[in-house]
Formats: C-alpha cells, sequence, structure tokens
C-alpha cells in the first residue's frame, strides 16, 4: 500500500460500526459524510487505523476541541471502546488496510462486540434493521 497518498483516517469503533450504517444520524450533514465516507471505502480507497478525532468525527454536531460531548465521559467511553475494537479486529493505529478486509473479520467478532458495545448503545436499534446486522455482519453477495 502506497504510504505518500493520505487514506482516509477511522478509529477503531468506526471500523464496526460504519459496517451497520444505514442512513441514519446526528443531522443531514453528518448522514451525507458519512455516505460519502463509505462510498469512498467500498470502492477501495486505503484506510489508516487513527487513534483518536479522524474523518468522520469531523462532522460531527457533539465535537467539539477535538472532543466528544455526546453525553457525560463520551471521550474516555469512545477510546476505551476504539482500543477494543482495534484488538478484536487484529490491527494496529497508523496501519493502512482496506474495508473488504475488515468486512471479511465482523462476522468473528460481532458476538462478542455486540455483547460488549451494541446492548447499552443509542445506535442499537438503528444496527439492529439492517441487513448484515442480522446476517450476523456477514454482508450479502450482491
Amino acid at each position: 500500500m502506497n504510504s505518500l497518498n493520505p487514506a482516509i483516517k477511522l478509529r477503531g469503533h468506526h471500523f464496526i460500526c460504519l459496517h451497520f450504517f444505514s442512513g441514519e444520524g446526528y443531522n443531514s450533514e453528518f448522514v451525507v459524510h458519512l455516505r460519502e465516507i463509505l462510498k469512498r471505502v467500498e470502492a477501495g480507497e486505503e484506510i489508516e487505523v487513527y487513534p483518536g478525532v479522524d474523518d468522520i468525527c469531523k462532522k460531527c454536531p457533539y465535537l467539539q476541541d477535538d472532543r466528544c460531548l455526546y453525553i457525560r465521559n463520551a471521550e474516555s467511553k469512545i477510546r476505551e471502546m476504539d482500543r477494543t475494537a482495534i484488538k478484536f479486529l487484529r490491527l494496529k493505529n497508523q496501519e493502512r488496510v482496506k474495508w473488504g478486509d475488515i468486512r471479511e473479520k465482523i462476522p468473528e467478532i460481532l458476538n462478542e462486540w455486540s455483547g460488549e458495545y451494541c446492548k447499552n448503545c443509542a445506535w442499537r436499534k438503528v444496527c439492529e434493521k439492517t441487513t448484515n446486522y442480522k446476517n450476523g455482519g456477514t454482508p450479502l453477495v450482491e
């Protein structure tokens, strides 16, 4: 992979949660931005495993001074979730990967991930409606 080209920066939990994106989000600007990032990664653009505010966070209305203010203690909870996602997916910070390689790992880790993080997530009901989630993380073959 070419380290001279800028890669899309994604933090740990976005590698998992973006997999179940269904067109909902905090506001319309955020949703449009998510769709664009998803289109780019699905087209094969490189992704850098990034340990903080990433390319998705940049359009989040709860981002303030490079910190998430979605709920109390959000920043520390998200960083812990990111570390766990990276561990589950067997990634390293600043590693460059392709979306297809991550997609293949989702079914292997979804049960453990959902047991730890999805049960108390505000977005749970949104993800549970997606075909990918219903199929245990296995995407439909097109």
